[in-house]
């Protein structure tokens, strides 16, 4: 018997999930009607919803679950000094490399990146190893021309013309920018935000003074980040538009390690507790970490397309408050005054940081792939293929969807009473066309647990039959305990338990 190629069955699942979000109302192609934007796109009526659940559950996470945590919205556009300060305006560049034949860029790391996965995927893990240690070593001395060397003896090649006649790799700046002023030539040149974290770091002693927040404290945000990135791959996985999940955590110099074990661990178990398998989660530790760091770790969840980063925890120490302080000349210190082993007080510090970093449309991805499920149901001649989102409850864009069982004698209106009695507290949805094992189907395809069928017999006793999606099984069930049994199981909480 042939063995499956796993990576040509794990393409054709993500070409499933790819179809199956646009066709269901997750994800389109953004302005559709004049042939797209690459690398953006757009989350419809579903995928929104779900987008949102998980925005609102990690937000609630952060500031409901910890008291010293707050969270702001910073604005997009900032002072361009801000971007001096961070580093990105002289050191936000990726290396790019160009294939002479199909006229297409490339990010030279991605290309080694891939040939390593490629190597892991064949078993030689040490190869692979020692192909991305040399390339770290390469990046980290800028040295460009030993990366295109590395491409070359690799025999890496356009995966569109399938030839290895590359340009030089050179460094391609991420940021976009844009003027703002009455009169172009005497505007101001000001960037689209690369990343969310500078809105918090300029806002710290805003926060810290008008919050009285006492060390250690966290400041979280949700927001729109953008990079011009020449290779956007993968569907929503990269993209050109995106949103961050943020929260920059102040601690005492000293201390940055205790709270980043403890940030990496807590991180880890909240996607476990979302429905991420802990099969499917690892840790990535950098070898190579960023001009602000002294130490990183991804956790990254396994795609079809393999292992990769869906959350970054780093240690930042006091880097970006300081570079802040030293361009702004307005200092970023804090007071602390509770006392050290010595008795005497920390007095004045610029605190450090320990990020967690959070993609949420690679959050809503992952999600997304995690519950795509296809199974067999049914025997003999009755067998069919079954394919349903197996989302957590808590997380699905509708809770429940009610069906009349027909649109004649009174049903019809039953189910819309109940339909009125459950919106005001769950996303809930009535539908009536075609027949009810279809409206089942689709209801399965977008993720809804439960679906309520209204019948005769409702007519008689006021209760109905509710079915669940994982299962199809159906249980008879008091219109009254409705709110109460759905509650039960779409309530945030039953996540919260699984991180106390």
């Amino acid at each position: 018997m042939t063995t499956p190629d796993k990576t040509v069955t794990s393409e054709n699942i993500f070409k499933k999930i790819i179809s199956h979000a646009k066709e269901y109302g997750f994800v389109f192609p953004s302005s559709e009607i004049y042939d797209g934007l690459q690398a953006v796109y757009d989350y419809g009526q579903y995928g929104v919803e779900l987008k949102n659940n998980l925005k609102t559950l990690w937000w609630k996470s952060m500031t409901q679950l910890n008291d010293n945590v707050v969270g702001i919205d910073a604005a997009i556009f900032m002072n361009p000094l801000t971007w001096k300060a961070s580093g990105h305006v002289d050191g936000f560049n990726d290396p790019m490399i160009d294939n002479k034949d199909s006229k297409k860029r490339y990010r030279a790391d991605n290309l080694i990146e891939d040939k390593a996965d490629e190597y892991e995927q064949a078993g030689d893990v040490k190869k692979a190893k020692d192909l991305r240690a040399k390339m770290n070593q390469l990046l980290g001395a800028n040295d460009l021309k030993g990366v295109y060397n590395l491409i070359v003896e690799e025999n890496i090649k356009c995966p569109l013309s399938g030839t290895a006649n590359w340009t030089d790799v050179r460094q391609f700046n991420l940021m976009f920018s844009t003027k703002v002023g009455s009169v172009a030539e005497e505007a101001d040149t000001i960037y689209l935000r690369p990343e969310t974290a500078q809105g918090i770091f300029v806002n710290f002693l805003n926060v810290q003074k008008t919050g009285r927040m006492k060390i250690p404290f966290g400041i979280a945000q949700i927001g729109k980040a953008f990079r011009n990135e020449i290779v956007a791959k993968q569907f929503i996985f990269r993209m050109r538009e995106f949103e961050q999940m943020e929260m920059q955590f102040f601690i005492r110099p000293g201390e940055e390690m205790k709270w980043y074990e403890q940030w990496k661990e807590t991180r880890f178990r909240w996607h476990q507790a979302i429905g991420l398998p802990a099969e499917k989660l690892k840790y990535h530790k950098h070898e190579k970490l960023a001009h602000y760091a002294n130490a990183a770790v991804d956790i990254e969840f396994e795609f079809p397309f393999g292992f990769k980063e869906i959350e970054g925890i780093h240690s930042r120490t006091d880097f970006d408050l300081t570079e802040h302080q030293k361009l702004s000349k307005k200092k970023m210190q804090y007071f602390d005054n509770d006392l050290n082993e010595n008795g005497k007080p920390y007095g004045n510090y610029v605190p450090y940081v320990v990020e967690t970093s959070v993609g949420a449309d690679r959050l809503f991805l992952a999600t997304l792939c995690n519950a795509y499920t296809e199974e067999t149901v049914g025997e003999g001649d009755q067998q069919k293929e079954r394919i349903y989102l197996k989302l957590h409850p808590a997380l699905a864009p509708i809770k429940a969807a009610i069906f009349p069982l027909v649109r004649k004698d009174g049903l019809a209106e039953k189910a819309q009473m109940i339909f009125n009695l459950l919106k005001y507290d769950f996303n809930v949805i009535y539908e009536d066309r075609d027949a009810i094992g279809k409206r089942y189907t689709r209801q399965d395809l977008i993720g809804t647990p439960f679906c309520i069928a209204v019948d005769y017999e409702t007519m008689e006793n006021d209760t109905v039959t509710i079915r669940y999606r994982d299962t199809m099984a159906q249980e008879r069930v008091k219109i009254d305990e409705l709110s109460q049994k759905i509650g039960n199981e779409v309530s945030f909480k039953r996540i919260f338990d699984k991180l106390s």
